[in-house]
């Protein structure tokens, strides 16, 4: 019977990188654009707004888009995709109609602390990091359960004992990556406040995401622990108190 090769995992730790560079780079052209429609922010006080925000951040937005988001969410959101010639800052069609300007301008400082803090290049290279060890540990352990349930590695019936390892890995690194999410989207909040000094926005935003998201302010703390990507709605709220009372990082 045909063997996998017994380094299977350098040719997948490759695979892995090249598909998150071809996925991060194409995604906001080729991908997005299938379930949405993205239109360019028309030149006015928005768009100039928002480029003034980014001149007062030092930070090169890119493009600059609205997209349809209020098809599928009620959500007042903004995010920030792509790389090199791709990249842009995307604002959700509910921000851009239901959204107060400071509230607004808040949720816009918040993405140009992501571009400002270069944190889409600076999350590929966590995957660059992370990969190769995560496959690494995957072939290894993948193959002594295999042997020790009489299947020779490389061969048909060593993939499930592969299978599982590869799902308890990625738990693993998805709680090692949510905690450095939280600290990402922490940065950015701080960016925010001191690009617009206006905690009462980020306050009501989150307010305002609570309530629209129909989520929980203050998730019990193992689930957050494990699972989440931001800082609670409380945490953040906090934050925002704490700066408006003068206390700063």
């Amino acid at each position: 019977m045909r063997r996998f090769p017994g380094r299977w995992w350098i040719p997948a730790t490759g695979a892995v990188l090249v598909i998150e560079v071809v996925f991060t780079f194409l995604a906001p052209v080729v991908l997005a654009p299938a379930f949405n429609k993205f239109t360019p922010l028309e030149d006015g006080k928005l768009r100039s707004e928002v480029l003034e925000l980014g001149r007062k951040a030092g930070v090169d937005i890119g493009q600059v888009y609205r997209v349809d988001a209020s098809r599928r969410s009620n959500a007042l959101n903004a995010y920030v995709d792509g790389i090199g010639s791709t990249k842009r800052v995307v604002l959700y069609d509910n921000l851009i109609d239901t959204a107060d300007r400071a509230k607004l301008r808040s949720v816009v400082a918040h993405e140009l602390g992501h571009v400002h803090g270069r944190d889409v290049p600076r999350g590929m290279l966590w995957l660059a990091l992370s990969a190769p060890l995560a496959m690494l540990f995957v072939a290894g352990a993948g193959e002594a359960i295999a042997r020790r349930n009489g299947a020779e590695p490389g061969t048909p019936a060593a993939l499930p004992a592969v299978a599982l390892m590869v799902g308890v890995t990625s738990f693993a690194i998805g709680i090692v990556g949510s905690q450095l999410s939280r600290d990402v989207e922490a940065r950015a909040d701080t960016f925010a406040l001191e690009l617009t000094n206006d905690p009462k926005a980020l306050i009501d935003v989150q307010r305002d995401l609570t309530v629209r998201n129909v989520s929980d302010p203050d998730p019990p703390a193992a689930l957050q622990f494990l699972f989440g990507s931001h800082p609670s709605a409380v945490q953040r709220i906090g934050e925002a108190k704490a700066w408006e009372e003068g206390e700063r990082p």
